[in-house]
């Protein structure tokens, strides 16, 4: 309590950058991911190699990555929240890729028989059906970025990660215990709201059939 009195401000300005840091990361990898996760779906043979590379970055250490984008963008938040674009793609573009390509082609066949075009099958049928897969992928990758955006501290990005190894080189505890609380609040939070937002972006027959199965 002696701590939040005397830093509450400072910690509320902290989650605050641990949290658009995370969430600008994962905005870009959604408009990036999901686009091309439907393009994906129309060339097989590149999508492979495509969802191949994005896995193969994602195996790269964090603070690699962090490292690689100094050079090129110095220190600081921008590229801290491009690295962590990059580790956004993986989820949300294999879901997207996956839950696209499941979906029944009856009712693609059905949708070419009423008139629409291409672009209307995407956005009225493909892309509906396959909300609650690509919704999974952005709560993972979200919850994830949370996490891994206290390493942003490293490059001076600032967010609780500041908090947490300050601790470490400092032997606080109550740093430590000021970063860690407020990132897993922050992931579980998150968490439960992206997936009310599931539940209603989901459409309502869809919604249906899932809970009578």
């Amino acid at each position: 309590m002696e701590f939040l009195t005397n830093n509450g401000a400072q910690l509320l300005l902290k989650t605050w950058e641990h949290f658009y840091i995370s969430l600008i990361a994962v905005s870009l990898g959604v408009i990036v991911a999901i686009p091309l996760g439907v393009a994906l779906t129309r060339i097989p043979k590149v999508a492979a190699f495509v969802i191949g590379t994005v896995g193969v970055v994602q195996t790269f250490p964090s603070l690699a990555i962090l490292a690689f984008f100094i050079p090129l963008l110095g220190v600081g938040k921008v590229p801290a929240i491009a690295a962590l674009f990059f580790y956004s793609m993986l989820p949300i573009l294999r879901n997207t890729y996956t839950g696209v390509k499941d979906v029944n082609q009856s009712l693609l066949e059905a949708g070419r028989g009423m008139g629409m075009s291409s672009w209307q099958r995407v956005w009225n049928v493909e892309i509906p059906l396959a909300v609650p897969i690509i919704m999974a992928g952005i709560r993972v990758s979200t919850v994830y970025l949370i996490g891994w955006a206290t390493l942003a501290s490293f490059i001076g990005a600032g967010g609780l990660g500041d908090y947490i190894f300050n601790g470490l080189n400092l032997y606080r505890p109550d740093l430590i215990i000021a970063g860690a609380v407020p990132v897993t609040l922050l992931a579980l939070i998150t968490d439960l709201l992206l997936g009310r937002l599931e539940v209603r972006a989901t459409p309502k027959g869809l919604r249906d059939s899932q809970e009578a199965i």
